[in-house]
């Protein structure tokens, strides 16, 4: 069987500088154990499949899968089905906003400025972080526990720790050997550069240090923190994976109680699946 597949660019207006994911737009049919073969083929961060809405309110539904696990929830996913969704002549019932079933329940997104958006979920853990974590974070990060200013739980579903150093020039320079942690780090641009903030989002797989290069997640729990404390205001932007040779860009803005992630989305591969199942 032929099925609409797309792998889409996200969070960089560069081409192939930001995250991508890929989209089965037709999962009619398939089984779980087959998206997650599918998922372990393409073998990028996310590979998403695209099925009928079946709760009320849901313009379409998507199950979202590693290359080992299905997500409930995951931001640069999000945004990159929703505009292969939109590419391939999806309607939604509102013409302002995109609504997503997924398994973490529905996902309002937004068209702005050439812009997708997502609503960000709620925190399902937030408080401060215990000190003997902590000074594992430090060593893990191969720095002196000073260098941390703040750490705090920012958990959206992934388990994020979030951990504020001083500079975005610190972040940077960062060669950490993480060990079963999701660890998102955050700090500073001097007043007046392009973005507010350099992010980095660590985690260990396969024995090993793995940086994702764009997260859409961590930078929406990052903005329920840096927000609350008052050491943001929105909007602002946010750069990540420099630091592994990409040019993420993540717009963050608020309205009301909702606090919104955007970026940019571009279709770079476009065709069919052919799948023998």
């Amino acid at each position: 069987m032929q099925r609409p597949f797309c792998q889409v660019d996200v969070f960089s207006q560069d081409p192939f500088l930001g995250n991508p994911v890929a989209v089965v737009l037709d999962a009619t049919g398939l089984t779980t154990e087959q998206m997650q073969l599918i998922a372990r083929w393409t073998n990028l961060s996310e590979t998403t499949f695209v099925l009928p809405p079946d709760q009320p309110g849901a313009d379409y539904q998507v199950r979202i899968f590693t290359t080992a696990a299905e997500m409930p929830f995951a931001g640069h996913p999000t945004l990159g089905t929703c505009h292969a969704w939109l590419e391939a002549g999806g309607r939604p019932g509102s013409p302002d906003h995109i609504v997503q079933q997924c398994q973490a329940g529905l996902v309002t997104i937004k068209r702005e400025g050439g812009l997708l958006g997502f609503a960000a979920p709620p925190l399902v853990r937030y408080g401060q972080v215990a000190e003997e974590l902590v000074e594992r974070i430090a060593a893990q990060l191969k720095i002196d526990r000073p260098d941390i200013l703040d750490a705090h739980w920012a958990d959206n579903g992934p388990g994020w720790v979030a951990v504020l150093l001083g500079s975005a020039e610190q972040v940077l320079a960062l060669r950490p050997a993480i060990d079963n942690l999701d660890l998102g780090v955050v700090a500073p641009y001097p007043p007046g550069s392009e973005c507010a903030f350099e992010v980095r989002a660590f985690f260990s797989a396969y024995g090993e240090t793995a940086e994702d290069p764009v997260t859409g997640s961590l930078n929406a729990s990052l903005a329920h923190w840096l927000l609350s404390t008052g050491r943001a205001a929105a909007p602002y932007v946010v750069s990540q994976g420099t630091a592994i040779g990409r040019r993420g860009r993540v717009h963050i803005s608020a309205d009301g109680e909702s606090i919104w992630v955007a970026g940019a989305t571009a279709t770079r591969i476009s065709g069919t699946l052919a799948t023998d199942f």
